[in-house]
């Protein structure tokens, strides 16, 4: 076992997230240590706390609790079955020498953590097709949302892309089925939010709190908060299916958002109430009449130029069978949608 380290990220590997950069220093390390290391304090970055998501920049230093030795083989990455090989490969909506896009299920997370096995990250093996490096995420979704996710088939296209997203030059929308009907029909929303714990032992179950935008500065741990939204078409009063565009990139935002101004996402138990109940007023998360229980959010599109080509790619991503028997159940069709229902706005 070693002692407390202080290691120091090196010219040529900044702009890695952390537990990646983490992973590639120490092969003994797993992602629930560093998750764990992370919550409790134990690592640091320039004496600061860290988040496993975190991007570590040259020059930095980063605090590192007492590990394995070096010598003990890192965990293998389990095997991935053939029948989870031909789901990833199936998931595939673009790809070529430099990137892959893929449509992701709901109920597989994008990596892992507590618990959590079978991941996309961990069946990106699959997503070789031939070349010598294993595909990297440069993004997430959350384990129940679907659609659009990015792979980097390079770590120097790793790096572009994340440079693209956290730079907003790339578009995202995202479409959801709602309680109820929101009003005005296009808004945006601006509360901040802040990390509410969870109850487990390892933090489990936690969730976010949404506060009032003139009170972020005044709360410890929130950070400011942008959605925009619009209707493309809705049922009476009772339901609406809507676009959303993550202006920030926060924990849980749409989710979170939309509760928060009176209309949940379909399915979230969540933030919508575990009750699964709507009566008709817009709140609560059910939507009932046989419709699925299942999260209602999908990562329509992602528009971007491609770093590479220069080429501007847009990718489009199916709803997953649970939302689209909900859209065909209401009428609503999604072929009648604009790509982009903000485009007018200036």
């Amino acid at each position: 076992m070693s002692g407390v380290q202080t290691l120091t990220v090196a010219a040529g590997e900044g702009d890695q997230r952390l537990d990646r950069w983490l992973k590639r220093r120490l092969p003994q390390i797993t992602q629930g240590r560093i998750e764990k290391g992370c919550r409790k304090g134990e690592i640091r970055i320039d004496g600061g706390r860290a988040k496993a998501s975190d991007r570590v920049v040259e020059g930095q230093a980063v605090r590192v609790p007492p590990l394995p030795d070096a010598t003990v083989p890192a965990p293998e990455r389990p095997p991935v079955s053939a029948a989870d090989a031909e789901m990833i490969r199936a998931a595939v909506l673009y790809r070529d020498d430099h990137l892959i896009a893929l449509n992701k299920p709901p109920g597989l997370p994008s990596q892992g953590g507590s618990g959590q096995s079978r991941h996309v990250d961990g069946l990106a093996e699959a997503l070789r097709f031939g070349a010598e490096d294993r595909p990297r995420l440069v993004h997430r979704l959350d384990k129940d949302t679907s659609g659009v996710l990015l792979l980097a088939r390079s770590r120097e296209m790793a790096r572009a892309l994340s440079e693209a997203l956290r730079a907003k030059a790339t578009r995202k929308i995202y479409w959801a089925a709602v309680a109820g009907l929101p009003h005005p029909a296009m808004g945006t929303i601006r509360y901040g939010l802040v990390k509410a714990p969870g109850h487990g032992a390892g933090g489990e179950a936690e969730k976010m709190w949404a506060v009032h935008p003139d009170e972020v500065e005044a709360i410890p741990g929130a950070k400011r908060a942008v959605t925009d939204y619009a209707v493309i078409e809705a049922l009476g009063t009772r339901a609406a299916w809507v676009a959303l565009v993550p202006v920030t990139g926060r924990t849980h935002q749409l989710r979170a958002h939309m509760a928060e101004i009176g209309h949940p996402i379909a399915g979230d138990g969540k933030y919508g109430g575990s009750g699964q109940e709507n009566l008709g007023d817009g709140w609560g998360a059910g939507l009932g009449g046989g419709l699925s229980r299942k999260l209602h959010l999908h990562a329509r599109s992602l528009t971007l130029t491609h770093p590479a080509t220069g080429a501007r790619l847009h990718l489009a991503a199916p709803l997953p069978d649970h939302m689209a028997r909900t859209w065909e159940m209401l009428g609503w069709d999604p072929g009648t949608a604009p790509v982009d229902p903000f485009a007018d706005i200036p």
